[in-house]
């Protein structure tokens, strides 16, 4: 395509000031959300994975408990009515960020689908047996990595890094990796679900949950 899109004027794609899509691909209306926001995500997640979605499970996690707000992409391992669960290493900034303040939030996109989810709770660390059994399913390189990383801090260059790793590899030469305990899961137990299907002319569906003290869901419909 030569860096243009197809039947539009020769605007260059690198120009976003230019740079339109129309979303037309599905609508969300109320009876299709329904009352329960964990079942409307499961299924919006089974679709992006049947579409072909790369990485349908990475989302951007926020955190704010530093003197700047912070995002990044981390990997969804399982959600369920109890909140959304990913892991990391407990020292790393995001943990850090978590352990002054544990507001956090979540967000996937699925281009492919036109469609987005913003998540927003409060971040909690996972039982040490949860984190084992997640861990143990993990292949053996990642857990080793997660030994031989001291994530977020800084390294002289590559060279050390893998320096490192093979230090610990041959630690572990005999199988046996157990799950060091500055590594685990957090579960971010949500109180805010916003769906959003991209629609055409920018009126997009937007149908956000709130979640009340009583566990119970309340719904209702954003405008654009």
């Amino acid at each position: 395509m030569n860096g243009y899109l197809r039947g539009e004027p020769r605007i260059p794609m690198s120009d976003p000031l230019h740079h339109r899509i129309d979303y037309n691909k599905a609508v969300l209306l109320e009876d299709q959300a329904g009352d329960d926001p964990i079942a409307l995500f499961d299924r919006w997640m089974k679709e992006a994975q049947e579409a072909g979605v790369p990485e349908p499970h990475a989302m951007t996690l926020a955190t704010a408990g530093s003197s700047t707000i912070s995002c990044r992409v981390v990997l969804l391992r399982s959600f369920g009515a109890d909140g959304f669960v990913f892991y990391s290493n407990y020292n790393s900034r995001k943990a850090m960020d978590l352990e002054r303040d544990p507001r956090a939030a979540l967000n996937f996109f699925w281009p492919q689908l036109e469609r987005q989810v913003r998540i927003e709770g409060k971040a909690e660390q996972v039982t040490a047996e949860e984190s084992d059994r997640y861990y143990g399913t993990r292949p053996m390189e990642s857990r080793i990595a997660a030994w031989s990383s001291d994530q977020s801090r800084s390294v002289e260059d590559r060279a050390k890094l893998e320096e490192r790793f093979e230090r610990w590899r041959l630690r572990f030469a005999d199988g046996e990796v157990p799950r060091p305990l500055h590594w685990g899961g957090y579960r971010v137990r949500p109180q805010r679900i916003e769906f959003w299907q991209g629609r055409a002319s920018r009126l997009h569906d937007r149908i956000a949950f709130e979640h009340f003290a009583d566990g119970s869901w309340g719904r209702l419909r954003l405008q654009p």
